[in-house]
């Protein structure tokens, strides 16, 4: 009997843990229908399976505390051999095990259980395009309502929700130019970014196109899809840098990339935003600014493509507009995995179990006077 008595925080942990177990299972093959078979669920954090030696050390430390404790039997007239361990002797390792279960379940809902559901294998219309857009000082003008750059920003957003199934990058551009997104599906990540864009987050004081260009080319060098396209916003010449445009353009021209290119303004001269007032009222100050169309327009022809300049919000709309209905479609295999989370199968029953211990403390083992 005192052999029992010795295992039955694990007898209680088992007890535990199974009916918990099979409530995991059940849920996972009844709410998420996940078949409990071979490659239909992964743990994305494996490595967190070491932190099911907790429970093992919970164990331990039962046990040693166990032993450690001093014992004295007393007799008072009776026979030792004829005493019975009363109820409490059994129920008591159950807080132990109960525990001990819980933080299994709790171990291995932090390894990330998660289910595979396999898409099926479909013909995806898609390109690969970078935006290259100019974030220089002079995109702070007002003639193209509100102003340049909050117009690029709104009419970028529309384009992206009508390219659902490209892999779309953005580059930003000033005097130096940046990777502001890889290329990437996550079209609302994209748009997040493109929304929070302030000017100022690159030097302004110049704009270097051949450097942006080369940057979305880098972007590209990768790319697999047959169709590859950068399309250029910028309001000004290229007066900084150390890549040409046009070396920039025969790049291009040699990885069969197209170069779209849209100058945006009517002239170089234009209303700048140069502060607010004492009242918060904007303050303009006129600012010249010169462009280089005939440099685009090279550009654009070097690449098969097709060059734009927009005066004002409708025309930069349209532009984008005959850039959607010139891209090409390719055809891509979209076959891939989409993993859902199943932690909560586990993460439930543990609490179940952590609720039951604590019930069990206070209205099972305590001992009322």
């Amino acid at each position: 009997m005192k052999a029992v008595r010795a295992f039955l925080p694990v007898l209680w942990t088992l007890a535990a843990l199974i009916p918990a177990a099979y409530a995991s299972a059940y849920w996972i093959e009844g709410v998420y229908e996940v078949p409990l078979e071979t490659g239909s669920f992964r743990f994305e954090r494996p490595w967190a399976g070491l932190l099911l030696l907790a429970p093992l050390v919970v164990l331990l430390a039962h046990y040693l505390q166990r032993w450690a404790r001093p014992r004295l039997e007393v007799s008072r007239g009776h026979d030792l051999a004829s005493l019975r361990p009363g109820w409490r002797v059994w129920v008591l390792p159950s807080v132990t095990g109960l525990r001990t279960a819980a933080l299994a379940l709790i171990a291995i809902a932090l390894m990330g259980p998660q289910s595979i559901h396999a898409r099926d294998t479909a013909d995806v219309e898609g390109i690969d395009i970078v935006l290259v857009l100019d974030m220089s000082l002079s995109m702070q003008a007002d003639d193209i309502q509100p102003t340049r750059f909050e117009a690029t920003q709104q009419v970028v957003l529309d384009f992206l929700s009508r390219r659902p199934n490209d892999r779309i990058g953005a580059v930003v551009f000033g005097r130096d130019a940046y990777t502001l997104m890889p290329l990437t599906t996550d079209k609302d990540a994209l748009k997040n970014v493109i929304q929070e864009m302030q000017l100022g987050i690159v030097d302004g004081r110049g704009t270097a196109i051949g450097n942006a260009v080369g940057t979305g080319l880098n972007r590209l060098r990768r790319s697999e899809a047959e169709s590859k396209v950068i399309i250029l916003l910028t309001d000004g010449d290229s007066n900084a840098g150390n890549v040409t445009p046009d070396q920039a353009a025969e790049l291009a021209a040699t990885m069969d990339v197209k170069v779209f290119t849209i100058l945006m303004g009517q002239s170089g001269e234009n209303r700048v935003q140069r502060g607010t007032g004492l009242f918060g009222q904007p303050i303009f100050d006129v600012g010249n600014f010169p462009v280089n169309p005939e440099l685009l327009e090279r550009m654009s022809e070097r690449t098969g493509a097709e060059h734009f300049r927009v005066g004002d919000r409708q025309a930069l709309e349209q532009s984008f507009h005959s850039i959607l209905d010139t891209l090409e479609k390719t055809e891509m295999e979209d076959a891939g995995q989409v993993f859902g989370e199943l932690f909560p199968a586990f993460l439930w029953p543990a609490l179940a179990l952590l609720l039951l211990e604590l019930l069990t403390r206070v209205f099972v083992l305590r001992r009322w006077p």
